[in-house]
């Protein structure tokens, strides 16, 4: 153990630390920042840390407080900045019409009786730069719009971009929960939303399906009030003068360009240092093809052609907002990192590596547990995914497993059974016309859950080979 600390005493501590964080979330009023910083004090001192910085033999300095500061400013110097772009951009795609262009366009081009596919992909795209909730809000009127013309249940439709927009916004940075996963683990933001999007895709078939089996029990279309009226089902017709009104829409190509060029270019540095390309001409890719850099490039892209859409004070204001709720999100990051930094520093996250590697029980279902367990206790996916990180990272990086498991597996446990105590799974219930708690765990909590459990076998999988 690091500087002497005794292992089953930090252990104890860690156990009592996540029992005190729980209840605090849950039953206080104390916010989850405040949470994570009080529980990353408790390991160190119920594990004997020193409470003032002390140099060790080695020349290293070990501190609670050293340990927390450390911790905090180490993981938003690396996803920070990122952060701040990306909601800012999701301010800009929310005002501008991106994303109603962004469905306009998957609707043509999968054409009749794949109205979810086309749904569910462009919340699959509208949820990296927006939060799920507020793209749900954004979208659901062209859901209510498709079932009123082709008499489908605006359940399958609306099912299936719900889940759509949730699993990008659980899985793939820039969105800031995935995003502050990568820097508590410490790893390459590129990789991991190339990673991330190929295991997504499995979860969005499923809950297309999925949303369809409830399109058929729950036949609901909303009437010219936009009430919605359940009846018995009806065959799909289409009404051929239904259009959306794309006149104060962007074009296509602006819509799709401030989130493709962002990911482009990271993909591209991504994969140029994998094979080694990295001389000459190719630093500049290496440059342009940095998160902070390459985000930075998307946000002037859609400031200078989306932005068109508000004046300058508007489109300022928009953009602030955006960062106030990044905030939130950069504490809650920075909080999980300094909870890391204590278990990293004391010595816990080798020690319980030792004791897991010991058994035959895979290092990367502890992440899992843990943020499905989160998830499950105080609703907040983010909460969930930081909180799970920031106790396993040491774990799984000390065990020699792989890191982008590890941080997959804190994101897809924040994918499980969204119910009461998740502001998400209001959002798609009442704007659905569900109101019978029975129907709405049906509705929106299985649907979750789906995505969930194919998550699980992908990472259990993965595991296996990796």
């Amino acid at each position: 153990m690091v500087g002497g600390l005794s292992g089953p005493r930090m252990l104890v501590a860690l156990a009592i630390a996540i029992v005190v964080l729980v209840v605090l979330v849950l039953k206080t009023k104390i916010h989850a920042f405040l949470a994570l910083i009080i529980a990353a004090s408790l390991v160190g001192v119920i594990g004997g840390m020193p409470i003032t910085d002390t140099v060790l033999e080695n020349g290293t300095t070990l501190g609670i407080i050293n340990s927390i500061k450390n911790g905090f400013g180490g993981t938003l110097g690396s996803v920070g900045i990122i952060i701040g772009f990306g909601v800012m951009m999701g301010q800009i795609f929310e005002i501008s019409g991106a994303a109603q262009r962004m469905a306009h366009t998957f609707l043509g081009l999968f054409g009749k009786k794949r109205e979810e596919e086309a749904m569910a992909i462009t919340g699959f795209l509208v949820s990296i730069p927006i939060f799920c909730d507020s793209g749900f809000m954004v979208l659901a009127p062209i859901a209510k719009a498709i079932s009123k013309a082709t008499k489908k249940s605006v359940i399958s439709i609306g099912v299936a971009l719900a889940a759509g927009l949730v699993i990008t916004h659980s899985l793939v940075p820039p969105t800031p929960g995935p995003l502050g996963v990568c820097g508590i683990f410490g790893i390459d933001v590129g990789k991991f939303i190339l990673i991330a999007i190929v295991l997504a895709l499995p979860m969005a078939v499923a809950c297309i399906a999925y949303a369809r089996h409830l399109g058929k029990k729950y036949y609901v279309v909303p009437n010219e009030n936009d009430e919605m009226v359940r009846s018995e089902p009806k065959a799909a017709t289409y009404d051929e003068s239904f259009s959306m009104n794309t006149s104060e829409m962007p074009s296509t190509l602006l819509s799709f360009l401030p989130l493709a060029v962002p990911i482009v270019l990271i993909l591209i540095a991504t994969i140029t240092n994998a094979v080694g390309a990295t001389d000459g001409f190719m630093k500049v890719f290496q440059f342009i093809g940095n998160p902070i850099i390459a985000v930075g490039l998307g946000l002037v892209i859609a400031i200078l052609t989306l932005g068109r859409c508000a004046d300058r004070h508007t489109c300022l204001l928009e953009m602030e907002k955006g960062m106030m709720s990044a905030g939130i999100i950069m504490l809650l990051t920075g909080g999980g990192g300094a909870l890391g930094q204590v278990i990293k520093d004391s010595g816990l996250g080798n020690y319980m590596a030792e004791g897991i590697a010991a058994t035959a029980i895979p290092v990367v279902v502890l992440p899992l547990i843990i943020s499905t367990a989160m998830r499950f206790i105080q609703g907040s996916g983010t909460v969930a995914m930081t909180t799970a990180a920031s106790i396993s990272a040491p774990i799984v990086i000390a065990a020699g497993a792989n890191p982008f498991l590890g941080a997959i597996a804190c994101c897809v446990g924040s994918l499980f059974f969204g119910y009461f105590n998740d502001s998400y799974f209001w959002v798609v219930n009442r704007t659905l016309g569900i109101s019978e708690a029975k129907e709405q765990i049906e509705i929106w909590s299985l649907t979750s859950t789906v995505a969930w459990a194919i998550g699980v076998v992908e990472v259990l999988v993965l595991n296996i080979f990796f």
